[in-house]
């Protein structure tokens, strides 16, 4: 064939693509998994070269490693890691459960970069060689697992952190600037006692803050990372300096909390902390999607509807119905929100499978776990700057939502009793009178009175004790 090359590993000869940079190896990988055509995203492949990047340079400071030899494997992971052949990573997520495949894809690739740096030719396995060179001190039980909480943590840092991080301080503006927008409070989706408009959005600005503190919370156990372990966690083959030395440049590279994992054991022979986070995520989407579902909600309309808010105009909502506008963004994020959800269940059902001392389905809780974090981030970036920026209060309906509201009657109850306040809420609803028109005109209180007790804006400033008294 001549599109292709003939190379020779511990099994036997293999037809490879000429063009190829991955080896024998890899190509038994690509013919024997050609399952879903999804791969590790970039931000694994980034990792995944800082981890060869760190070890080489770690096992070149101990004299371990020929000083020619890995600069140049130093030169290729880095080149690795900054996505110049992203393309000679072929493998499907859905491969050996170690990962093994891919790591041995990375120490095919960075050998024969390296070879052609040091003028060599590809496949020749020399002067650098994938396994004696490449992976120096390390094994893919050990490499995986470390590049995987690489990644998340890279990920989590530089994407979603810093777009929740914008998301709060949108919703924060609205709390704000609708601070004093009194409306109708709705609980069970029925009515309820006044609430500000800013109050509500000021509660959906914390679940914002609080998922940032969420997110970061995983940073701990993400951080302690497995190399060194090696095979099983007993870190054969591997000089007991080199981890250390390996996980501080990764940590000064990227300025993480990374540090060597306590127990090289446990590292290995289970990802805990991947289902942590993976956890912390979910609850990270359970916020969204609380705060998308009532932005859509109180959205609805125009005319049958809420209509409390005045959403941004996309697009047209229907092929059949002109001028139907739907709430396209919130919708987007409900998906991404259920999406997650998903991902946690996968996360978590392959968090099962630690069998012995080796967790053997690590490459598909990698994906799931870094698709979470990247839709989390886009989906709050595109309703931060397509849906949060662009809202609007609808005044005159939320006015005449709260002052028709019978819920307001709840501040009788001190004064009159439950079971009277309950007949004045049903007369209203009857008669389509105010609470406050009611007992104005059955003489329940003057006026002025009446005016100061049952003012909506009034009622949603808890910490006033507007009847002189405990109660209510």
């Amino acid at each position: 064939m001549a599109g292709d090359r003939v190379e020779k590993d511990t099994m036997g000869e293999v037809r490879v693509p000429k063009d190829a940079l991955w080896g024998a190896s890899t190509q038994r990988a690509v013919e024997n998994f050609p399952i879903s055509g999804l791969r590790f995203p970039r931000v694994f492949l980034e990792a995944l070269g800082l981890v060869k990047w760190a070890c080489s340079e770690a096992n070149m400071d101990l004299g371990l490693l020929d000083r020619k030899i890995g600069g140049a494997i130093a030169n290729a992971a880095r080149d690795v890691a900054a996505g110049t052949h992203d393309d000679q990573f072929p493998l499907d997520i859905f491969q050996t459960g170690s990962g093994t495949s891919t790591n041995t894809n990375a120490n095919e690739v960075i050998a024969n970069l390296a070879n052609l740096a040091l003028g060599g030719t590809v496949g020749a396995k020399k002067p650098a060689h994938p396994n004696d060179h490449v992976n120096m001190g390390q094994s893919s039980n050990d490499v995986i697992p470390t590049a995987i909480h690489l990644a998340a943590l890279l990920a989590m840092e530089r994407e979603l952190v810093p777009a929740l991080r914008r998301l709060h301080e949108a919703l924060a503006a609205k709390a704000k600037a609708w601070d004093g927008i009194v409306k109708s409070g709705r609980t069970h989706l029925m009515d309820a006692t006044p609430i500000r408009l800013g109050q509500e959005f000021s509660g959906y600005a914390s679940q914002v803050e609080h998922a940032v503190r969420r997110v970061q919370g995983t940073y701990r156990h993400l951080g302690e990372l497995a190399l060194g372990g090696t095979a099983v966690g007993t870190g054969i083959n591997a000089h007991p300096d080199m981890p250390p030395r390996a996980i501080r440049r990764l940590a000064e590279a990227t300025s993480l909390p990374l540090r060597r994992a306590d127990n090289a054991f446990e590292a290995q022979a289970a990802q805990d902390a991947l289902i942590e986070a993976s956890g912390a995520l979910r609850v990270v989407a359970a916020s969204l999607f609380k705060i998308a579902d009532d932005v859509r909600l109180m959205g609805s309309g125009p005319r049958t509807g809420l209509a409390e808010l005045k959403l941004p105009e996309l697009q047209p909502g229907s092929s059949i119905m002109p001028g139907k506008v739907n709430p396209v963004i919130p919708e987007a994020v409900l998906q991404v929100c259920v999406q997650v959800y998903g991902n946690d269940a996968t996360v978590g059902a392959a968090g099962l499978a630690n069998h012995l001392d080796l967790s053997t389905m690590m490459p598909v809780m990698a994906r799931n776990l870094l698709e979470s974090v990247h839709l989390l981030a886009r989906a709050c970036e595109v309703f931060r700057e397509k849906c949060v920026d662009g809202l609007q209060p609808n005044l005159e309906k939320i006015r005449r939502d709260a002052e028709m509201s019978t819920a307001i009657v709840t501040r009788l109850n001190p004064i009159i009793g439950y079971d009277k306040a309950a007949e004045l809420a049903k007369e209203s609803m009857r008669t389509g009178k105010t609470v406050k028109e009611l007992v104005i005109e059955k003489g329940i209180l003057p006026r002025e009175e009446a005016e100061r007790l049952l003012d909506p804006k009034a009622l949603t400033e808890a910490n006033k004790d507007l009847l002189g008294s405990g109660g209510g």
